[in-house]
């Protein structure tokens, strides 16, 4: 573990902060890394952390007694973890782990940040302007989980995790696809043939390779883009260019 600094911070919300708001933050901050399917908050159970992804994405999610998991949301180098300590909440009925991968994130005490929170109103303000980014976002599933065929829905997982990916290869299995657009795993390989006859993606065995993104989002259409789009409005630029197509996958 090591102590953040501004100069290597890949946080945007933190680099998004003012710099009288980053000497408040960066030095009770720790960098830590944290592993694939590694739980940062549990249903019910106190938040002990308030973690500021640097790589990778970790999903919050929903769990239905017989159903199992759905996402309701997810979080990368954008966005924090840990919604419910600043809105004065010390637990949740949601799970928060990582989704896919080894992911290095910066994390901050609940103790401390509830100081930091009653010390500075304007790093506060910025917090609750990425809580709405949040919400929309998570509303922003609900509605295309109710009204989009299943191809929108996976062409928009994708780009969200494309998103929040540093290359273009994303590490998923159907299974756990299927869990986040609350599909059928049948459905999802079908869908993945669907779009890799198409050219948009490559799909092996956990993993995906977003070869087309232009394609993507034209399948996507209004699946995709409003929470993108609420982001860039209140905090700052987010998402990324179309990638050039990758050789293969390594």
């Amino acid at each position: 573990m090591s102590q953040a600094s501004q100069g290597t911070c890949r946080n945007l919300l933190i680099r998004h902060l003012a710099p009288a708001d980053l000497d408040l933050l960066l030095p009770r901050l720790e960098q830590v890394w944290v592993e694939q399917d590694q739980m940062l908050a549990r249903p019910d159970t106190p938040i002990e952390h308030v973690y500021f992804p640097e790589s990778g994405f970790i999903s919050t999610t929903a769990i239905t007694p017989g159903d199992g998991r759905t996402e309701v949301g997810i979080t990368g180098r954008e966005g924090m973890v840990g919604i419910p300590v600043l809105l004065g909440a010390d637990r949740t009925p949601h799970e928060t782990f990582v989704q896919a991968g080894r992911a290095r994130t910066l994390r901050i005490g609940v103790d401390d940040f509830h100081d930091l929170m009653a010390q500075s109103a304007s790093m506060r303000a910025l917090f609750l302007r990425y809580v709405q980014t949040f919400i929309v976002q998570s509303a922003h599933s609900t509605v295309s989980n109710a009204h989009h065929r299943v191809e929108a829905r996976l062409a928009r997982w994708l780009l969200m995790c494309h998103d929040r990916s540093e290359g273009d290869e994303i590490r998923l299995t159907h299974e756990f696809m299927s869990m986040m657009i609350a599909a059928q795993r049948t459905g999802v390989t079908l869908c993945l043939h669907v779009l890799e006859g198409a050219g948009m993606i490559r799909s092996t065995r956990g993993r995906v390779l977003i070869l087309d993104r232009d394609g993507l989002e034209d399948l996507a259409g209004d699946a995709y883009g409003a929470p993108e789009a609420e982001y860039r409005r209140l905090i700052g630029p987010w998402g990324r260019p179309v990638a050039a197509a990758s050789s293969g996958l390594a």
